[in-house]
């Protein structure tokens, strides 16, 4: 079974994960391991999960807090594109913790395909075999969503428009022809997360709009 859920007073509880200080002890080792951008990003994104899930009648938000903090922890490997997916899940599920290793992966794939990515496939075939048997084998849940969309929120130096964030990443990374279906179900998940808390996600991301229009 690829990780546990539970059900708390209504909420969305992720068993297997570590705690916080957990979580950004492995964030600060990676980054000793592979320092760059992509360490503030992660505290940006775990950041803009806690402060949405605080919101959100079915999400906690420490279990939001630490899923967004090692959502990209495969990148404590090396500059790697597709694999980090995989490495992070590897980390994470070798310790034990099944339900923040899955978010490595469903944060990738927002499409539950492979063909969907437009960075390098540097995975062996072995390793990408596994990540479609896995995406096609899991149900996204609140959280896996919610990473999603705080990943797109988050730059390295601050919160930012979702619409920034996808510039940025298309530019850096290409586009295919599933980018524009990618993007839409983005501002769908957007707009699901605040119906949930019952206003705009942006308000409750400081420095958002100093940091997208900078």
């Amino acid at each position: 079974m690829f990780g546990v859920l539970g059900e708390m007073k209504g909420r969305i509880v992720l068993i297997k994960i570590p705690d916080r200080n957990t979580a950004k002890k492995f964030l600060m080792e990676a980054e000793k391991l592979n320092p760059g951008r992509w360490v503030p990003h992660s505290l940006f994104v775990a950041q803009a999960a806690e402060a949405i899930a605080k919101e959100h009648p079915e999400l906690d938000s420490e279990v939001a807090y630490v899923v967004g903090c090692l959502h990209d922890i495969g990148r404590r490997e090396g500059i790697t594109y597709m694999r980090h997916s995989f490495d992070g899940y590897r980390f994470l599920q070798q310790r034990g913790y099944d339900d923040a290793a899955r978010i490595c992966i469903t944060h990738t794939f927002w499409l539950k395909g492979l063909e969907e990515y437009s960075g390098k496939w540097d995975c062996s075939a072995d390793e990408i075999s596994f990540l479609e048997s896995y995406i096609a084998s899991v149900e996204y849940n609140e959280y896996d969503r919610l990473i999603q969309l705080c990943d797109c929120l988050a730059l390295p130096s601050g919160f930012c428009l979702l619409e920034k964030r996808l510039v940025e990443a298309a530019i850096r990374y290409g586009t295919t022809e599933h980018t524009a279906v990618k993007w839409k179900l983005l501002f769908e998940n957007k707009d699901k997360v605040e119906q949930k808390i019952g206003g705009s996600i942006y308000d409750l991301l400081p420095g958002l709009r100093e940091n997208t229009f900078s």
